[in-house]
């Protein structure tokens, strides 16, 4: 993998300005969901535009409300942006309940959005319910089959298919094979939440599956890593990149910014990952 990620996103031959739609929450703290997604995009000289599907109130500690948008404001924003803007690439994350998860799938089909990286957003990172349960349902049976790809960790994975967490690699391929037959054009199981020096990723497409792995990286700034790697695999796709790169890419941003993190001070929790670090001082190194 290159490691000149500015350059990695950058296809030879890309003229017109690349566009990423993210279609998710917000974070009040700035560490995730459509904060985490937008810096990321511009992190990755993509611009980024967004749906906001729900208002969190939270910090680096802790989930403490969620105040839902209407469904038909989702809508809203959505004919509002695909109607003007020539997006490439879209990803999705937080939609807490069902009929978010259907003015979504509406809208896909609406503006005909193919290339599309659903996140499946259960629990934060601090171990707040973010989805209600009878929304996991209507996420399985509507939104899987619209995706290009869908990016769950270990315990969402677990959750679509109503069955235990993996705990090797070979179980997460398993998992994989099952939520492909779901619908989704690919699955990238990630290994974040498993154990061992090595996190690996599992990747399963039309061409079959590869892993990938990079080190554990030991910092607890990890708020928002799963919104960064799926806003950094659409980033790669708005840029032209074929699917298997951009993930690729992607997964080596998201080890750069959370080798990087310390560098941040971030309130008293679990800090964000460091999205700029390709471009911001480096703190207290030579």
């Amino acid at each position: 993998m290159a490691t000149d990620l500015t350059s990695q996103f950058r296809p030879a031959g890309a003229s017109a300005t690349p566009i990423a739609v993210t279609i998710a929450g917000s974070d009040s703290g700035g560490g995730a969901g459509i904060q985490a997604d937008l810096k990321t995009f511009s992190a990755l000289a993509v611009y980024g535009a967004s749906v906001i599907t729900a208002l969190t109130a939270q910090n680096t500690l802790g989930v403490s409300g969620i105040h839902d948008v209407p469904p038909a404001f989702v809508t809203a924003q959505m004919d509002a942006v695909f109607s003007d803007l020539d997006v490439s690439a879209v990803k999705i994350g937080m939609l807490s309940r069902p009929e978010v998860i259907a003015a979504v799938a509406e809208g896909l089909d609406r503006h005909g959005l193919r290339t599309v990286v659903l996140d499946p957003v259960m629990i934060a990172a601090s171990g707040d319910r973010l989805l209600v349960p009878e929304a996991v349902e209507e996420l399985r049976r509507t939104l899987l089959p619209r995706a290009m790809l869908i990016t769950p960790n270990l315990p969402e994975a677990a959750a679509l298919l109503d069955a235990p967490a993996a705990t090797s690699v070979a179980e997460a391929r398993a998992q994989a094979e099952r939520l492909l037959a779901l619908g989704p054009k690919a699955v990238l199981v990630k290994g974040g939440h498993g154990d061992g020096p090595e996190s690996v990723d599992v990747l399963l497409d039309a061409e079959g599956v590869i892993e990938l792995s990079a080190p554990r990286i030991a910092t607890r700034n990890t708020h928002g890593t799963g919104c960064t790697l799926s806003s950094a695999i659409t980033a790669g796709l708005a840029r032209g990149l074929p699917l298997r790169e951009a993930v690729e890419a992607a997964k080596l941003y998201l080890t750069r910014a959370l080798e990087r993190a310390e560098d941040l001070t971030i309130g008293r929790g679990h800090g964000p990952v460091h999205h700029f670090h390709a471009s911001w001082p480096t703190a207290g190194r030579g």
